[in-house]
């Protein structure tokens, strides 16, 4: 059908369609908490269908040029170690596997954040607003009724299952509440707001509600200082976070008094502790190379593995280090970790030129994915960078004008 369409309607649908794909995320993972690289995969595509067709070359250069820059070329760096790791990976399959998931949605992500923000149709927002307005609304009560749906469909019936939902939800809701408000929809950003912050805090995600409480405070630390300083905070924060992460488990092994850990028994903050002590070890004993992308799920098998002490060993059987950070050192050594931390440390350069609103927004995104990433369940989870990926759509949508199709 669309072929029979005369070139600018079909572009145009296009982009609907995928402004509408992209819109609907929220309510997608709330029903299917593993749908969101599919979901993001395919408004990248329509997105880039609508461009190949307008503009085949202006769009392939609009991709490609900022992979020649020096953030770009930073990525495609790691990228590479990251291939190149696999061949010291003592568990092959198990690193393509990993890979397979982490890089098609990487693309898709950037694909979509590139090419969707100023080309997306003016009710989007507020489609948006409707869709991660419903997935709060659902997340609340289902938790309030012991997931009656998922009973009904037959999945799988634990309350940890919302908790990707919500994690989707906690990056995208900063970045359309100021696209809706300043688009003029300022209700829908208010109860967009209170909604998103309801299901967050009425999930049992301890990630989402720290990610959440540090999103709030750096986008108030960056609405309040001066730009430099608010910069200057956020480049200390992700410094410290990779310079400190191999040793992170000896610090609040020492830190942290037996009274905290019994207030925080419910976050299983001693075995938290246990496994980054474990994970660090072998960064110490392996800290160049790593022992190769995507490895953390048997780490325990891995050559180095051997070497830890006995009783640090049996943590490494956890399947993650629950801590990003810590998990590109472990598996990509100094060389990963560099890399990583040069390409944020370039995102924030590129952060302190985008108009005052805009930057207030992106560090607080930065401020809540930074905490998540210090209790995450794995650096390259396709759900989480798809969620990023469409974080950084809206985002980026709040400094275009609206399209009229």
């Amino acid at each position: 059908m669309l072929a029979t369409l005369p070139r600018s309607d079909t572009v145009a649908r296009l982009r609907i369609a995928g402004a509408i794909t992209l819109a609907v995320l929220p309510v997608a993972m709330a029903l299917a908490n593993r749908s969101s690289p599919v979901v993001v995969g395919l408004g990248a595509l329509l997105f880039l269908a609508a461009g190949l067709i307008e503009d085949r070359r202006g769009t392939m250069r609009f991709v490609l040029n900022p992979l020649a820059t020096p953030i770009g070329l930073a990525a495609l760096a790691f990228i590479g170690w990251a291939l190149a790791s696999i061949a010291w990976s003592p568990f092959a399959g198990l690193s393509w596997r990993s890979i397979g998931e982490f890089l098609p949605t990487l693309v898709a992500a950037y694909l979509l954040a590139r090419l969707a923000p100023g080309n997306m149709p003016a009710f989007a927002p507020r489609l948006a607003a409707w869709s991660i307005a419903l997935a709060g609304l659902y997340v609340v009560a289902a938790l309030a009724t012991d997931l009656p749906l998922h009973r009904a469909m037959g999945s799988r019936v634990a309350l940890f299952v919302l908790n990707r939902p919500v994690l989707t939800i906690l990056p995208i809701a900063g970045p359309l509440v100021f696209l809706l408000y300043r688009r003029g929809y300022r209700i829908a950003a208010l109860l967009v707001l209170a909604i998103s912050a309801a299901a967050i805090l009425r999930s049992i995600s301890g990630a989402a509600a720290m990610g959440l409480a540090a999103g709030a405070a750096m986008g108030l630390i960056a609405f309040l200082v001066p730009r430099r300083v608010s910069l200057g905070i956020a480049g200390f924060a992700l410094a410290l976070s990779f310079i400190l992460a191999p040793v992170e488990g000896d610090l609040l092994n020492r830190a942290m008094p037996e009274a905290m850990h019994e207030r925080l028994v419910q976050s299983s903050s001693r075995a938290r502790v246990a496994i980054a002590r474990s994970f660090g070890a072998a960064v110490a004993l392996d800290p160049w190379r790593g022992a190769g992308f995507g490895t953390s799920a048997r780490f325990i098998e891995t050559p180095v593995a051997a070497r830890i002490e006995p009783d640090l060993r049996p943590m490494l059987a956890v399947g993650h280090p629950h801590n990003i950070f810590l998990q590109i050192w472990a598996e990509l050594g100094i060389v990963g970790a560099g890399l990583a931390a040069a390409i944020l440390m370039m995102m924030l350069a590129l952060i302190a030129r985008l108009p005052r609103g805009e930057s207030v927004v992106a560090l607080g995104l930065v401020g809540s994915c930074t905490a998540v990433a210090f209790v995450e369940h794995g650096a390259w989870q396709g759900w989480w960078i798809a969620a990023l990926g469409a974080a950084i759509a809206w985002a980026r949508e709040a400094g275009k004008a609206p399209r009229q199709f």
